[in-house]
């Protein structure tokens, strides 16, 4: 993941060098995700992990460089992201629920492929994500404190628009190539916990 990033900022070096071939972009957005959810690993019922939500809306912020290459683009982007999911927890059957909102920040770096028809973009790529800091709340299992800090593999893909040769707006679909789980435990009950919910993203970009 770190030789990724340091290849990609390399690249953005190299903007002012081929200015016809190369151009810089930021960019900023709304995502919406499916809520992970908890799953008892026992069956039992001591304790619950319920989600308020079926998705959530978060927002990113990033910078990007297309490069023009023989009647294609290659993109590749850095993004920070961040998403805070809520539950209602219960640590022991028939006790009022406590609302617990977990905060997810990551940092993702999407390759996007693709071609232009007019104004409009179709693109797709592999994407890297890896988690900023350290879950609270709900996530206790020092596995998962490991898990949390590597880096995934996933996939976006989508649609975009070009205006006045400086305004970009994309619409993806990201999704990961393989679910990572783990396990914690609240009230002496054990859940197990997916971490590769897909996402619908939205942005608005601006090229130099």
């Amino acid at each position: 993941m770190k030789k990724l990033i340091l290849a990609v900022l390399i690249t953005f070096l190299a903007v002012p060098a081929f200015p016809q071939l190369l151009k810089f972009g930021i960019k900023a957005g709304a995502e919406t995700t499916t809520v992970p959810t908890y799953s008892s690993l026992a069956g039992g019922s001591n304790a619950t992990i319920d989600a308020l939500n079926k998705a959530e809306w978060g927002w990113h912020a990033g910078v990007f460089l297309r490069i023009k290459l023989l009647g294609i683009y290659v993109q590749p982007e850095v993004i920070f992201a961040s998403q805070t999911f809520d539950y209602n927890v219960t640590a022991v059957q028939g006790n009022p629920a406590t609302l617990v909102s977990q905060k997810f920040n990551r940092l993702s770096v999407p390759i996007m492929i693709g071609f232009k028809l007019g104004p409009l973009r179709i693109n797709a790529g592999p994407a890297a994500s890896v988690k900023i800091g350290s879950p609270k709340d709900l996530i206790t299992d020092p596995n998962f404190q490991n898990l949390y800090k590597s880096a995934t593999w996933g996939y976006q893909a989508g649609l975009g628009l070009d205006l006045f040769k400086k305004l970009t707006i994309d619409a993806r679909y990201a999704g990961g190539f393989g679910k990572q789980k783990s396990t914690t435990t609240i009230g002496g009950q054990s859940f197990t916990f997916t971490n590769a919910p897909p996402s619908i993203l939205l942005s608005l970009g601006f090229m130099f």
